[in-house]
Formats: structure tokens, C-alpha cells, sequence
């Protein structure tokens, strides 16, 4: 298993430290360096500004949303920072949720499976140079009846094939994402829970004809590093909850639903009701702190290190620290304590 960092979204006041922390990762041996995007900061820019700052660890947008950008558009950005970078980046994609899609990008939520699988159809065939040609439900190009050619990337990146992963949580999704993709973005792994979703892309994979050998399992682990593992839990209990109430609606929340497959059904219930009747503090005590613990890295190094020997017998080939601490320094601790705890696990690649 390697190891990388989430830098997670830009502009929160930490910025010239995200990019210390990812010279510290590149330092420590981490593999990737990965960048989110919302209605914010744009991952793009921030993977261009890190990729300037770094030489050897490698970027993965995490991720770019398929609403915001023409699927002609994201081979081109691909394909400039493979160049820019000498062949250090690696795509994700993901549909977003439909409150993102239609609200701030005008594009209906409506079937995103089959939405996904013509977008990335498309990015593969402009990626590998041909001409291209595409007519499906969701994307024609050229538009019919019109003076549009087919049309080929100029630019040349710099590896034949840049490696393409999707971000997904349902069942249906995690099936195409082992069909098209090279590699899952996953959040709110939990090695206890990881078989029945690994499944689910094996069985993506086998209809393809692949095998599980040649993809990539990337978890993001929410990391907190202390002694007290109750209070460590503490310090997430607003990102669980906001992701699991709040985050969607209450017809379609896939995070909610998520944590419903775990097993946390009434929990999930009472978190959303109060998130959003906005009592955010109530939702934040209603989050378990097993749940917490089953998705994150918490507390000292040799607890680190026993996840990570879960993580990695569940299937997890990236583990991505997104380090939870207040002030710089903490953060370069839990990054170093991460690395420390990889080579007691003994499961470092």
C-alpha cells in the first residue's frame, strides 16, 4: 500500500501550507499528491500551482466534476499537466451530486451512469489522439447539421495512456467504475465494509474481462493524531456530518445512503433531520464515533498502524491522508506519524 496526501479544497486561508505540506510528502516518500473541487477553487489550478513547487510526486485531480467541464475540455487539461508535470498526472472524474450539477452548473443530474460512461468514452478517445467522433444520448461531436469536423488533440501528453479514475458509492456506480475506469476514489472506506463494495467493482471488471491486478483502490482517510481517541473522533464529528446530512438533499443523499448500507441507518436519519433543520450541533453529537473510527485514522502511530494493515488487507492500494489539525505543524505531524506508521504496519509498497 502507498501512501498520499488529500490537500482537499483551496482557499480555506492554509493555502502556501498545502503546498509546504506537499513538498513535506513528496520528501517522506508519499506517491500523490490529490486536489478536491466544489463550487470553489478549482482543482486544475491547484494541481498546476503544486505540480510547479514539486518534482516527483505525482497529482490526481480528486475530483474533477463532469458538469463542469466539456468532456473535450478535461482531455485537453489532462493532457497539459501530463506534459507540464512529465507525466505526473492521473484523472479522476466524478457526476457530483444534483444540488452542484443543476445549481451551480445548469446541467441536469439525470442519468449520470450512463452520462459517465459516454464522458469518459470520449476523454479516452481524445487522450489517445484520434479524431473525434461521438454520438450518444448525452454528447454529439460534431453537433449534427452544422460546419463542426471531427477533430484531433494537438497536444501530445506525456505518457500514451494517463490513468482515469472515478469517484463513485452506489452499487450500479462502483460496477462501471470497475468496467471503464483505472482506479476508485473512495470516501468513508471502511475496511470492515470494504468487501461487499470491492464487489461490486470485481464484478465491473469481470464483465469487462479485467482483472482487479491492474486497479487502483484509492481511500482517503480522514487522519487525526493524538492519544485519546474519543477526542481525536471529536475533531471530525463536523465532516461526518456534514457529508452524511447535509451534503444533498433528503431524497438523494449518496452519503447518507452510504453510511445506511453500514449499517447505520437510524444514526444516519437523526443526523440528516438535525442537519437540516440546521441544528449542526446536534447532528455533530448524533454521528458515532465508531463510524468515525471505521473511516478514519485515529489516534497514536501503532493505532495508525494497525488501520493500516485493515486498509490494506481490504484492498486498498492508496491510502490518502487528509490530515484534521488546526495549526501547520500538527498537520506535518500527522503527515510524518502516517508515514511512521506505514513502515510499522509493514504493508508499504
Amino acid at each position: 500500500m502507498r501512501l498520499g496526501v488529500n490537500l482537499g479544497y483551496w482557499g480555506a486561508g492554509n493555502d502556501a501550507e498545502n503546498v509546504r505540506l506537499a513538498q513535506e510528502a513528496e520528501r517522506l516518500g508519499y506517491s500523490v499528491a490529490l486536489a478536491a473541487e466544489a463550487y470553489g477553487s478549482d482543482a486544475t489550478t491547484v494541481l498546476a500551482w503544486v505540480g510547479a513547487q514539486t518534482s516527483r510526486i505525482d497529482l490526481l485531480a480528486a475530483i474533477f466534476q463532469i458538469p463542469a467541464r466539456a468532456p473535450t475540455m478535461t482531455a485537453m487539461t489532462a493532457a497539459t499537466l501530463d506534459t507540464l508535470t512529465g507525466g505526473r498526472f492521473r484523472l479522476g472524474l466524478g457526476v457530483s451530486g444534483p444540488q452542484v450539477s443543476e445549481g451551480w452548473y445548469g446541467v441536469r443530474f439525470a442519468a449520470p451512469l450512463e452520462r459517465t460512461r459516454e464522458y469518459v468514452e470520449i476523454v479516452r478517445m481524445a487522450l489517445s489522439r484520434e479524431r473525434v467522433s461521438f454520438h450518444g444520448r448525452h454528447y454529439q461531436l460534431p453537433l449534427p447539421d452544422g460546419p463542426g469536423k471531427p477533430l484531433k488533440l494537438i497536444v501530445h501528453p506525456a505518457r500514451e495512456h494517463i490513468p482515469l479514475y472515478l469517484a463513485a458509492i452506489g452499487p450500479r456506480n462502483l460496477e462501471l467504475t470497475g468496467e471503464i475506469a483505472d482506479g476508485w476514489l473512495a470516501i468513508f472506506f471502511s475496511p470492515e465494509h470494504g468487501d461487499e463494495l470491492l464487489s461490486q467493482i470485481r464484478s465491473g471488471r469481470e464483465r469487462a474481462g479485467k482483472q482487479m491486478d491492474d486497479f487502483d483502490v484509492v481511500a482517503t482517510a480522514p487522519t487525526v493524531l493524538g492519544d485519546d481517541v474519543d477526542a481525536c473522533a471529536d475533531v471530525l464529528r463536523g465532516h461526518s456530518a456534514l457529508y452524511v446530512g447535509g451534503m444533498g438533499s433528503r431524497e438523494q443523499n449518496f452519503y447518507n445512503a452510504l453510511a445506511c448500507r453500514m449499517g447505520y441507518e437510524r444514526e444516519a436519519a437523526e443526523i440528516q433531520d438535525k442537519y437540516l433543520a440546521k441544528d449542526y450541533q446536534g447532528a455533530m453529537a448524533a454521528v458515532p464515533v465508531d463510524f468515525i473510527d471505521k473511516t478514519s485514522l485515529l489516534g497514536p502511530v501503532d493505532r495508525m498502524a494497525d488501520r493500516m494493515r485493515a486498509y490494506a488487507d481490504a484492498g486498498v492500494g492508496m491510502l490518502a491522508i487528509a490530515a484534521h489539525a488546526p495549526a501547520y505543524d500538527q498537520r506535518l505531524a500527522t503527515l510524518r506519524a502516517a508515514a511512521e506508521a506505514l513502515d510499522r504496519a509493514g504493508v508499504g509498497d
